[in-house]
């Protein structure tokens, strides 16, 4: 069976570092400009230089995210970028503006250019268009159903690779092109500065009546009318291997790398079953409770399999593990940690690691100097404590929610 590649989110250097040991085919990231994602940590020219050597090292491909919807005097900045990219050694750039990506194909005939989901492609002949101007790979819109995938696949020459985003947050507006945050706040979604005013909390108030709120789902509390749920195709990630996509894409860039290493690991060791053919129903839902302990909205499977699920819950994010600590180093039994948030002895915690998740009950814990330890909830001490499996530099450990994080 085709197994796809799988391409993680990266808004930073500790998210790369998570993706990479965790286990992605690739990742995407994006500059200080031209990306959709203005606010993630991003990469500047320097550090994207080193960011892709550290991938390629790893035998991980690297994707560079030029995909807003350009004005004219973007066109020449956005080409710069793009060759600044390609002399940093990225495997292609995502765009979404035609203008900008043929200015870029034009100038750059040897750098891959991806097509962005915000084009919207969900025809073949529209694929085939893209691809006859030299397209290599297509983002397809959100708003596909995994049969009509299928067709396009079917359509399509084996030259033409097509990627699909699987797990993540969702845009409320078609392919992600939306207004309400430039309407509200002034700051363009399409240029990357959206400010998520999806995810607000509204109450509907007619004009004749101020001050008389009606309440669009039954709380007092309002709802969240226009915020969809986040994507979780893990339960079928057989399908989508039998579909013939090249590509399964992660949403995220805005994660922190707790987010990054437990959904990408979960995947990984998803495809690596059914690559070993031992995926089964026991291992799928071992897999679908791990992406239940980093934060998310209520999960649904996008359109799939039809419709998604009715927005307008009030619930939020919800999540029923947060990050404990990064490991450092291990000697003897005790891992040398980097605290991220509160531990207590006696609590249950996991050690994340790329070939999988021990539970232990934490028993011992003290300072950098020696000093035992009943608790520590000081971010960032540099504490040592004992782990039973061994643990390498970059693997993470997670424990119970205490309602606060000192840090992501």
């Amino acid at each position: 069976m085709n197994i796809p590649e799988l391409l993680a989110p990266v808004g930073g250097q500790s998210q790369l570092i998570a993706a990479v040991r965790f286990g992605a085919d690739a990742v995407y990231m994006g500059l200080n400009q031209y990306g959709m994602r203005a606010h993630a940590g991003n990469f500047t020219p320097d550090t994207l230089k080193d960011a892709v050597a550290y991938a390629h090292a790893h035998h991980v491909r690297v994707y560079l995210t030029l995909n807003i919807f350009a004005y004219d005097e973007d066109i020449e900045p956005m080409v710069n970028a793009a060759r600044k990219a390609k002399e940093c050694g990225v495997d292609a750039v995502i765009m979404a503006d035609p203008g900008a990506a043929m200015a870029v194909m034009e100038a750059l005939p040897d750098l891959p250019v991806h097509l962005s989901t915000q084009m919207s492609t969900m025809n073949a002949r529209s694929a085939m268009m893209w691809h006859k101007l030299g397209i290599p790979r297509i983002v397809l819109a959100r708003e596909l159903s995994l049969e009509q995938i299928q067709n396009m696949r079917a359509q399509l020459p084996d030259s033409l690779e097509l990627e699909a985003f699987v797990h993540g947050a969702v845009c409320m507006s078609f392919s992600g092109r939306c207004a309400l945050s430039k309407y509200l706040t002034g700051r363009d979604a399409n240029r990357g500065d959206c400010a998520q005013a999806c995810r607000w909390k509204y109450q509907l108030m007619e004009e004749k009546r101020p001050g008389q709120y009606f309440p669009v789902e039954g709380s007092e509390r309002g709802t969240q009318i226009f915020a969809a749920g986040d994507m979780n195709m893990l339960p079928h990630l057989d399908k989508l291997c039998a579909s013939g996509l090249s590509s399964l894409k992660v949403e995220g860039r805005m994660k922190n790398e707790y987010y990054i290493a437990t959904v990408i690991g979960a995947y990984r060791r998803g495809l690596d079953a059914i690559k070993a053919g031992t995926w089964n129903a026991a291992l799928r839902d071992e897999l679908t409770d791990e992406l239940n302990k980093v934060s998310h909205r209520a999960y649904d499977t996008g359109f799939y399999f039809g419709a998604p699920e009715r927005p307008g819950g009030n619930e939020g994010n919800t999540q029923t593990m947060e990050l404990t600590a990064r490991v450092l180093s291990y000697e003897n039994g005790r891992a040398k940690i980097h605290l991220k948030n509160k531990v207590i002895l006696g609590d249950r915690l996991e050690l994340m690691t790329p070939s999988g998740v021990y539970s232990f009950e934490l028993t011992d814990l003290t300072s950098e100097t020696g000093e035992a330890l009943t608790q520590c909830g000081v971010p960032n001490s540099i504490l040592w404590m004992g782990v039973p499996a061994p643990a390498e530099e970059g693997d993470l450990l997670r424990g119970p929610c205490r309602n606060h994080t000192y840090g992501t």
